[in-house]
């Protein structure tokens, strides 16, 4: 099975810069999408023929995620319990039919915070209710997977600049301290479990500059398996796109493979 997590920086913009494409050639089984970006019955327009789940934000035209699915869908969980405005569209929860029992697949986007406002509260709050929820769905013994945007790179092998961006958002002890956390407690990074002690691999560029051209990017999206999942991964890749021209988002896709 392969299960594809990708920022879309707005579905809209993606399928018109080409995501079709993409889809068309890697055809994923799942996909986790996050930053939206768009009204439900534009989602599930672009999505036909999927099985979708999608959880809006308040705020119009902002964050948002959503699963697609070529598997049944059994159950659907938006959210992490509470009313903050500026916690929604961050999380959704799906389950998938399997033949031999239910898989978790979740989509998540972290804010990206700023150093020194408000936004940083809230994302450290968002992410002590996401280190909950993960603690629940570890305890459930079931396999599950969250992927999305998490805004965090764990160490400096995630971003190449590191010495350019010490003390800045994404990079702080205790944003990283979150993620520590949950790979303490079984949770496995994916991506770095199977790519091993290496610089990246890279899934965001900024648009500005030559950062695409130089490689010059960040390891902020990531697929996170619990204890029951992780060994099942058996590769992960990144859709880096072939030229700065043919991105359709300024994130890549994160694809990863597990035997199902």
């Amino acid at each position: 099975m392969q299960i594809a997590s990708v920022n879309v920086n707005g579905i809209r913009a993606a399928f018109r810069r080409g995501m079709a494409d993409w889809l068309a050639q890697r055809q994923p089984d799942v996909l986790l999408l996050q930053e939206v970006r768009a009204p439900d019955e534009s989602v599930r327009d672009h999505l036909a023929g999927w099985h979708v789940a999608h959880a809006e934000a308040h705020a119009k035209g902002r964050s948002g995620v959503a699963v697609a699915s070529r598997l049944p869908v059994s159950a659907v969980r938006v959210g992490l319990g509470d009313e903050d405005p500026s916690h929604s569209g961050r999380w959704i929860e799906a389950d998938l039919d399997l033949p031999d029992g239910v898989l978790t697949v979740v989509s998540v986007y972290v804010h990206s915070g700023t150093v020194g406002h408000p936004s940083m509260d809230d994302k450290h709050v968002f992410l002590a209710r996401v280190s909950d929820r993960l603690d629940e769905l570890a305890a459930s013994g079931r396999p599950a997977v969250v992927g999305g945007d998490l805004n965090i790179t764990h160490t400096d092998a995630d971003l190449k600049n590191w010495k350019g961006n010490v003390g800045k958002a994404g990079c702080l002890p205790e944003e990283r301290a979150w993620l520590t956390r949950w790979f303490d407690a079984g949770w496995v990074d994916v991506t770095r479990a199977l790519a091993g002690d290496v610089s990246g691999p890279y899934t965001w560029w900024s648009w500005r500059g030559k950062a695409f051209d130089n490689d010059a990017g960040w390891r902020i999206d990531y697929q996170v398996a619990s204890p029951a999942l992780a060994p099942r991964a058996t590769a992960a890749a990144v859709d880096r796109a072939e030229s700065y021209d043919r991105r359709f988002s300024d994130h890549a896709p994160l694809v990863v493979e597990y035997d199902l």
